[in-house]
Parts: structure tokens; sequence; C-alpha cells
């Protein structure tokens, strides 16, 4: 395993599963509504098996997908196949993208910024491959507001058993605060109280878009 992997075989089996009754109750929506109206080259962090490639508008000219495991990243490369844009699929992790500074026109971060060990860095690391003024697309499940919801994420995730069998996923995240702290000024954010399966309890997530500084740095 290189240093641009992370493998997580049996969870990347299970997620590919999981993923699509996801899309079935109404993630797929999700997904179009992430991605309408982006132009330019993209660079799709946690690309996972490709499910968002076919939800890209025609006005991308380039979508640069990454993915460290090799078991999703296998069927991300099956997708980009299939991708109504030009999709290249790249091994690399989000502490570190292997992509040149101020590369791309915007950046999504779909159902991954729970998962990468620091939100912190992977962000810092999106505003570096972001031009000037590039736009963040986002949609990520985050921490409940109310109880008994965010008391029990918040004991998953702090007792290691939910991220030690879902591939890192923290389920106690404020992600929107921390892509105001790394420097992005959000436009637009709404919360979905959405439940992927049909056994669990609705959740929220947030979908939305923010703008990186004119200026790098």
């Amino acid at each position: 395993m290189s240093d641009r992997e992370i493998c997580h075989p049996r969870f990347a089996r299970l997620y590919v599963r999981f993923a699509a009754k996801a899309d079935e109750q109404g993630a797929a929506e999700h997904r179009r509504e992430l991605l309408a109206g982006l132009t330019g080259t993209v660079v799709e962090l946690g690309a996972g098996n490709g499910l968002n490639f076919r939800h890209y508008p025609e006005s991308v000219s380039e979508v640069i997908a990454i993915e460290p495991e090799p078991t999703l990243r296998a069927q991300a490369e099956r997708a980009a196949a299939d991708a109504p844009v030009p999709v290249q699929v790249i091994s690399g992790i989000a502490d570190s993208i292997p992509l040149g500074t101020g590369t791309a026109d915007a950046a999504v971060a779909s159902l991954v910024l729970c998962s990468v060990p620091s939100q912190e860095r992977a962000l810092a690391e999106l505003r570096r491959a972001l031009k000037p003024g590039g736009e963040l697309r986002f949609y990520e499940h985050v921490l409940a507001a109310e109880q008994p919801k965010r008391l029990l994420l918040q004991a998953l995730d702090r007792s290691g058993i939910w991220p030690a069998v879902a591939g890192g996923c923290h389920p106690a995240r404020e992600t929107a605060s921390a892509v105001e702290r790394a420097g992005f000024r959000i436009s637009s954010c709404r919360t979905i109280m959405f439940r992927a399966g049909r056994l669990e309890p609705k959740i929220p997530y947030i979908l939305g878009s923010a703008t990186a500084p004119e200026e790098l740095g």
C-alpha cells in the first residue's frame, strides 16, 4: 500500500451497497443539486465508487477525482467510463492532494469530510488546489443540534467504535464551521434531515457552496 492509499476493503464493499440504497432514498437528488451549474476543471475529494460522476453537467470540462481506497477507486474508474464529462480517477489522500496550486475552478467534497483525519488539513488542501475565488461545493452529514440525537452521535464518535467500523467516519463533526475556519465564505447552506437507509434515524446533512479567498495563501 502506498502513502496515497487507505485500505478498508470490507467497509468499501459495504459502502457500495449502502450508497446505492441511499441514492434510492433521495441522495441522488442531493448529488444533482450539489453539482448543478459547475464549470471548468473540478477536483472531487473522496470520490468513493463514483456515484457523483453521472450527475456532472456538460459545462464541466474535466473532473479530477481523488480516491485513496483501492476497492472504491476501481469501481470509480468503471463509473468514469460512463460519465457525461471527462473524469480522471487518481489515488490520493486529503492531507496531501496530488494537484498543483490554483489548478481547479471548483472543488467538491461529498460525504468525505466526516472521514478525513483532519478537516482543517483537508480544507486547507482544497483551498490551495482552487484558483483564487474558486468555489467549494459540499454535501456532508453533521452533528445534530437537537437532543437526544446530538448526545447519541457524540457518544458514537467518542467511543471509537463507529469510526473503526465505518471507514473512519466521525458522526459528530460540525463541518460548516470548519469550512468557515478554513477561510471559505459560505454563500449558501441548507440543512436536510435525511434517512440514508430505511431502518436508520434521520440525521442532519448540509448541502451548500462556499467561495475561496481571492488571493492564495
